[in-house]
């Protein structure tokens, strides 16, 4: 199973990566056209911004998984170590029932938008959107993956740091 999971981070990792270095060199070549030629690529602005859009939800599970979403823990730092544990599960909860709820509300949106194209590229909207389900659904695999952790000792999982397992001791809880 940890290897799996592994391969799902690498393959994730290597898609943002993609992305950026997608957006990197339209945007790139697009103002080496505009010095060079003085004419631009009418589509190079789509492209980025819809690459951006992309690059944003997909890698959100991995700044998940990092701990790199911002957090208040104040509450949870003043409570006992099984009140602490109670929260973050409630906190697991909620975060899985939000994700669940964009991906439904980002399935509608995208049934909304299919017949629409965009202005540069005359591409159907709902290749746009489909960024939302498709990026909510790897934030809750994510979540998953790192839930138990997270609930026991409040640590991420691929934190700066950390060695990606459970501080000794954090089971016995």
């Amino acid at each position: 199973m940890r290897r799996l999971e592994q391969a799902f981070v690498a393959l994730n990792k290597w898609a943002v990566i993609a992305m950026l270095a997608g957006m990197a060199l339209v945007v790139g070549a697009n103002v080496a056209l505009r010095y060079l030629t003085n004419n631009s690529l009418p589509w190079a602005d789509e492209v980025a911004r819809y690459l951006m859009i992309w690059m944003t939800f997909v890698g959100a599970g991995l700044a998940l998984r990092r701990g790199g979403h911002v957090a208040i823990s104040n509450l949870q730092d003043v409570l006992p170590t099984r009140a602490q544990i109670i929260l973050r599960t409630g906190i697991v909860l909620a975060l899985l029932a939000f994700f669940i709820f964009m991906i439904v509300t980002g399935q509608e949106y995208m049934t909304r938008m299919q017949y629409q194209k965009t202005p540069a590229l005359r591409l159907p909207f709902i290749y746009v959107y489909a960024a939302m389900p498709i990026g909510f659904a790897l934030l809750g695999v994510h979540l998953l993956l790192i839930a138990r952790e997270f609930i026991l000792a409040g640590t991420y999982r691929d934190a700066p740091g950390t060695s990606g397992n459970l501080p000794t001791g954090a089971a016995s809880g």
